[in-house]
């Protein structure tokens, strides 16, 4: 029975820009942009369920975000996760990959024993590939990228195929490890409709507050026993549950800085019809070699 940990990130759907939630500075306004689970995080929840229904375990996913992330973390419940733990503070925003790794790392401490620390290999807000590797490092455990395949699991050591440039190696490494996973590895299963229903009202402690805000009726302490007590609350951390370094975390703890953002608009050029015949055919080539595309 093997324990796995999935590290997920709720994203703005980058794939729907449009100049409506452009800025005037050239950046994305978040708020105007409906938020997904990240594509290759989704794909690493399923490569830990795959080792859940072989060997046995559990599996408890995280997520460092604001109060409403907990929508990716139900989302994780769904597919069949065990656990969901809500990493949220203000003192957490502006943080850069080497801040978010940090909280990230100091949360998978506090979970304890685990075999399998999973995350996709990059997200879609930022494209970087840096968290999973930050995070190893600082957990001073061995990983293995660009995960496409697990090819066997013996004891305490996995067999897996990774992909590079060109082709693909076969690694060996002992637990526990991290992996994290191209969006071809899997295909991601749908929810289940007996898990939506069993935990479609799980909440964060962020989530309880705001639904007994303005309610007096209703008690913060007596609505998360009752979660607690259905298996439908959310643990919830923050900066102070963590014991966390202020200096390590958020924008203090973030060097890297945005120096210039630029709004790049591809403009169409010119054009010229090319006959179907030898002769169009002909000339298509040679300019495609003037230009230097062929030859």
């Amino acid at each position: 029975m093997y324990h796995s940990i999935v590290l997920v990130k709720q994203v703005p759907d980058t794939a729907n820009i449009t100049g409506n939630v452009m800025q005037e500075d050239g950046t994305v306004n978040r708020a105007k942009l409906p938020a997904v689970f990240n594509p290759e995080d989704r794909v690493a929840l399923e490569m830990a369920l795959r080792i859940k229904e072989r060997f046995g375990g559990k599996i408890t996913a995280i997520t460092m975000g604001p109060p409403r992330a907990s929508d990716v973390l139900r989302e994780c419940l769904y597919m069949g996760a065990d656990q969901a733990i809500l990493i949220s503070d203000r003192k957490f925003a502006g943080a850069d990959t080497l801040a978010t790794s940090y909280v990230l790392s100091e949360a998978v401490r506090q979970v304890g024993h685990y075999d399998f620390l999973f995350a996709g290999r990059q997200a879609i807000d930022g494209d970087t590939a840096q968290v999973g590797p930050q995070t190893a490092e600082k957990l001073h455990i061995p990983q293995i990228t660009y995960l496409e395949e697990i090819i066997s699991i013996e004891g305490n050591a996995v067999t897996a195929r990774r992909k590079i440039e060109g082709g693909f190696e076969v690694v060996r490494c002992s637990m526990p490890v991290l992996m994290t996973v191209i969006k071809d590895a899997a295909d991601p299963r749908p929810f289940s409709a007996k898990r939506v229903m069993m935990f479609k009202n799980a909440k964060s402690l962020m989530e309880i507050e705001k639904l007994a805000e303005g309610n007096s009726l209703l008690y913060v302490d007596q609505l998360v026993h009752e979660h607690e007590s259905r298996s439908l609350f959310i643990t919830t951390l923050t900066m102070d549950d963590l014991q966390l370094d202020p200096d390590r975390c958020g924008v203090a703890g973030s060097p890297t800085k945005v120096y210039k953002v630029e709004s790049v608009v591809l403009s169409g050029g010119s054009k010229e019809m090319i006959e179907p015949t030898k002769a169009g055919l002909g000339k298509l080539i040679q300019k495609l070699m003037d230009d230097h595309i062929l030859g």
